[in-house]
Parts: structure tokens; sequence; C-alpha cells
């Protein structure tokens, strides 16, 4: 909804850019670093003990909840695959579109743990930071490309 919000009001454009280069900046410290900065270490701290205490709570039947709250959130992936089976002509094609999704998904949801489980053993685990850092800085600077060059930057001076 963001990313339309900027499209429709100028006024948000440059702050849409502020984003992305602070995106971009924790990127590159997380790839330099390996290692987060304290106030989201901190954060994430705050956030986890508040997991703990709701897994402690609901025992059980918290991975239940969980699963369902997050099974709510949108996806913008998952909603594109149910469009292009929505668009499908006939209903058995429609299952098939979602069948295929579901595989797809279910082949990289089942080997990027499995693969992370076996790199663990790699180091100290800075690799994994500073991946996550590369990917980050990585989408952040195409973000500021594709806003900046492909003339989504309408407060730049661009000639006539």
């Amino acid at each position: 909804g963001l990313g339309w919000l900027t499209t429709q009001s100028a006024a948000i454009r440059p702050v849409w850019t502020m984003f992305h280069l602070a995106a971009f900046v924790l990127g590159l410290l997380l790839l330099f670093q390996a290692r987060q900065p304290v106030w989201l270490d901190d954060a994430a701290r705050h956030v986890w003990a508040k997991v703990r205490t709701f897994n402690q709570r609901w025992g059980r039947a918290a991975p239940w909840l969980v699963g369902g709250l997050w099974a709510l959130m949108p996806c913008g992936l998952l909603y594109s695959a149910l469009m292009v089976a929505a668009l499908t002509s006939q209903p058995l094609e429609g299952a098939a579109t979602m069948a295929l999704f579901a595989l797809g998904s279910s082949l990289s949801l089942w080997a990027g743990p499995w693969l992370f489980l076996r790199l663990k053993s790699w180091g100290d685990g800075a690799w994994g930071i500073r991946s996550a850092g590369f990917a980050l800085a990585a989408v952040s600077a195409w973000a500021l490309w594709m806003g900046l060059v492909h003339d989504q930057a309408p407060w730049c001076i661009t000639p006539t």
C-alpha cells in the first residue's frame, strides 16, 4: 500500500527514498560488521521476550495460534498466484495452478531451512549476517535505482 501511495502522492516520495537509503546503510553495516547494531539487537531481544511469554501462556496451542495468524498476513506472491488461478478458464486448471504453486513453495520452504541448518556449522555464523546484509543492501539499491533512474522520482530535476 505504501508503494502505491508513493506513486500517488509526491510528498511521500522523498520519505520512500530516505527509507531505502536507511535500509541500504543498514545492509552495508550488516555486511561489513557481521553483527547487528545495538539498538536493533535490543529491540529484537524485547520482541523475543514477548514471544516467549506468549508461548508460556498458551503452551502447546501457541504454534497453532501463531501459524493461523501468520496465514492471515498478506503475501503478494500468494495473492498473485491466486489471481492467476482465478483467471483460468476451468476450475481444474485453477486447482492445478495452485497445486503447482504449493509444490514450488514447499520445495523452497523445505530446502531453505535444511540448507541453513547444514551451514550453521560453518564458523561463527557471521556469514549469515553478512549474506542478509548483502541482500538488504542489494534490494534497497535496486529500489533506489528504479526510483531515480527510471523516472519514478519526480522531485529530481530532469531535462525536458
